[in-house]
């Protein structure tokens, strides 16, 4: 299928879609990861997102609550890629996005929920780390901002977290499933704004190619899996990831051969 041909008679090829930091970058989102990324700027903030410090300890839970409330995330709107991988799943073409982000730009910009896989959960929820109850992230910002720096679970009084899969937790393990089915039976993937070196998403991009899928690579960045693409593109993703996607929608998902 490296042609990026469907073994499916009659029907366009599955793409699957990687996202990571990068396709939301222009959207206002810090790349926290990127050689110039928060992680690397200032080690400490990663403490923020660790669950057992998050858990551990209420001075901490507090700074985690401001961050989110000033998080750039919170008024982010979609870009020109999100926008693309929308044009291509409304032009019949099956697509399914595997996203490592938790701003739910994909979903913002017109993406069916589920058609969006978020590896590393959301951040527009909260979940009770007592007894698991769901509730949407601005109902919880709007306590913090009424003053309560530390908001608890209205229904039992326990710790909520943001519902993102935080530094020390596990994946979800149905979504996690999910994303290799998708991985192993599609006929195209793109790997797109990511570094390809977080695992278990990036080890998709390996299993796509062993499975024969046409693998397009699109970031700034050298990655672990370039040896491996089929296209390279190294250009700004708000410009690339269109010029790459409409290529596929005019073609009914062929894509054709890389330029």
């Amino acid at each position: 299928m490296s042609s990026g041909e469907s073994t499916r008679p009659g029907a366009r090829p599955l793409v699957a879609i990687l996202s990571g930091a990068g396709i939301s970058t222009d959207s206002g989102i810090p790349d926290y990861r990127g050689p110039h990324g928060l992680w690397r700027r200032d080690p400490e903030a990663e403490k923020l997102v660790t669950y057992a410090y998050y858990m551990s300890d209420p001075a901490l839970r507090r700074r985690s609550w401001q961050m989110r409330l000033s998080s750039p995330a919170r008024h982010a709107r979609p870009n020109a890629a999100h926008e693309a991988v929308v044009r291509l799943e409304r032009s019949g073409t099956p697509v399914r996005v595997i996203t490592q982000n938790v701003d739910g730009l994909h979903q913002a910009a017109g993406m069916p929920e589920r058609k969006v896989l978020e590896l590393h959960g959301t951040a527009r929820a909260v979940v009770c780390t007592r007894c698991k109850a769901r509730s949407d992230m601005a109902e919880a910002l709007a306590r913090v901002e009424a003053g309560d720096p530390d908001p608890a679970c209205t229904a039992c009084g326990g710790i909520l977290k943001s519902a993102t899969v935080m530094f020390g937790e596990g994946l979800d393990p149905a979504v996690l499933g999910e994303a290799v089915a998708v991985t192993k039976a599609c006929d195209v993937f793109v790997a797109v704004g990511t570094s390809l070196t977080v695992h278990p998403a990036a080890s998709l991009t390996g299993l796509a190619a062993d499975h024969g899928a046409r693998l397009v690579i699109v970031n700034a960045e050298p990655t672990p899996y370039d040896d491996r693409a089929d296209e390279l593109v190294r250009e700004p993703i708000g410009n690339a990831l269109p010029e790459v996607l409409d290529r596929y929608t005019a073609q009914g998902g062929s894509g054709g051969s890389p330029t």
